[in-house]
Formats: structure tokens, sequence, C-alpha cells
């Protein structure tokens, strides 16, 4: 038959209870030790007997060192702990602060449009009245200075057109005058041209009757007789003068 399971309860047996304790107390420092040595940890164990006899067991690290960073570690769980419920109660306290001022808020906003004023007092509606007062006594200093401000810049906008106006009648003024100019300069070209054209033919002219005369004078002096005597009724034949005339001559006749 296998062995049945140990109800856990204290032993009456005063003898018995001793001896158990013995045995496992040893058991419990040998498994302390095993897990200190298998898994690297920091093991410190603590046993009282029923006598008040002290019982310990520690790894290599010292057992006050092992206790000291236990009561730190416990410390700081117990002011997070603590941290935590006081962040909590601040939050909610927080909360309901936040809530009764937005309350106030809308109220105050209701009352400045005009709403639910049934439930003032007049001393209220006086410190009410006295609010928007000076609120649109605020307003329309605000209004009025934007408005300045807004003359200020169309007023410089405007001067600054003018400038760039004036500038522009001046350029084109300029540029009128420059064209008058030319203009003005092209028709005196012209007329210097057309009084040239019209006294080079004069001066051809002169110039043909001149040397005909003069080549007449000559044949009669030395005895030849003239175009007409020497043809008979034949019409004579028109003299050329046996000259050169310059080239911007002929290139105007040809012209």
């Amino acid at each position: 038959m296998g062995r049945g399971r140990v109800q856990l309860k204290r032993i009456e047996n005063k003898i018995n209870r001793q001896v158990t304790f013995s045995k496992r107390r040893s058991g419990l420092m040998k498994k302390a030790h095993e897990i200190s040595v298998l898994c690297d940890a920091e093991v410190a164990l603590i046993i009282f007997s029923t006598k008040g006899k002290l019982f310990e067991y520690s790894n290599d690290s010292c057992m006050e060192r092992i206790l000291e960073r236990y009561e730190r570690y416990s410390y700081t769980e117990r002011q997070l702990l603590a941290n935590d419920n006081e962040s909590t109660g601040s939050w909610t306290l927080e909360h309901a602060k936040l809530k009764a001022r937005v309350e106030v808020l809308q109220r105050n906003q209701r009352h400045y449009m005009g709403e639910d004023l049934q439930s003032l007092s007049l001393k209220e509606l006086q410190n009410l009245e006295q609010q928007l007062d000076s609120a649109l006594k605020h307003i329309r200093s605000r209004k009025n200075q934007v408005m300045y401000e807004s003359i200020s810049e169309l007023q410089k906008k405007d001067k600054a057109l003018q400038e760039q106006n004036n500038l522009l009648a001046k350029k084109v003024k300029e540029k009128e005058n420059a064209v008058a100019q030319q203009a003005q300069l092209e028709h005196v070209q012209e007329q210097r041209l057309n009084s040239s054209s019209s006294l080079l033919p004069r001066a051809l002219q002169s110039l043909n009757f001149g040397s005909g005369s003069n080549y007449q004078a000559i044949r009669s002096s030395e005895g030849i007789p003239g175009d007409n005597q020497q043809y008979g009724d034949e019409t004579p034949t028109p003299h050329r003068p046996n000259m050169l005339l310059p080239a911007w001559i002929v290139r105007h006749l040809n012209e």
C-alpha cells in the first residue's frame, strides 16, 4: 500500500513536534543552499523555534547586506504604493476642481450672452453690467487701433504706388522726348538730302551750258563750221562735254 497524504496541522505531541522541526529545518536549509548554487541567487533564511532560538542561512553574501537590500526594496515598494494612492486621490480631487470650474465658466458665458439671468440678484446684475461695459470699451479700443493700423498701412502703400507712378511717368516722358528728337533729326537729314538733290541738276545744267558755249566759240575762232553748218538741216546731236564727273554726282543722276 502507498503512503497516505499527511494532513498539515499542528503536531500535538511535543517530542514528535521537535523531531519534525529538526528534520524539516535541515531539509529547508539544504533546499536554500541548492537554489543558491544552481540558480546563482542570493538566499537568506531565518527560522525561529517555538522556544525563540534563531536558525539562519545565507549563501556567500553577507546576511546583513541581503537584509539591507530587502529593506530598501520593501521601502521602495511601500513608497510606490503610497504614491499611487496619493496620486489617485489627488487626481480625483483635481478632476472635481476642474469640473466645478468648467461649470462656473459655462454659467458665466451664458450670463454674458444674456441667458439664465433670473437667478441673479441686483448686485450680481450690476457687476455683470460693469464687466460687459469694461469688455466693450476694450473691444472698441482694440477695434480703433486695428483700423488706425490698417489706414496707416494703406497710406504707405498709396505713397509707394504714387512714387512708382511718378517714376514710370518720368520714364515715359523721357522716352517720348527721345523719340521726338530722333524724328526731328531724321526730318532735318531728309530736308538736307532733298535740298542737295534739287541743287545738283541746276549745277550740272549750268555746267553743261557753259561748256557748250565755250566749245562753239572755240570752233568758230578756228574756222570750223558749227554743227548746223556741217550737217545742213539735220538735227544736231546733243553735245556731251568732254569731262569726267565725280562718282557721287553720277549716282544722284542715275537715281
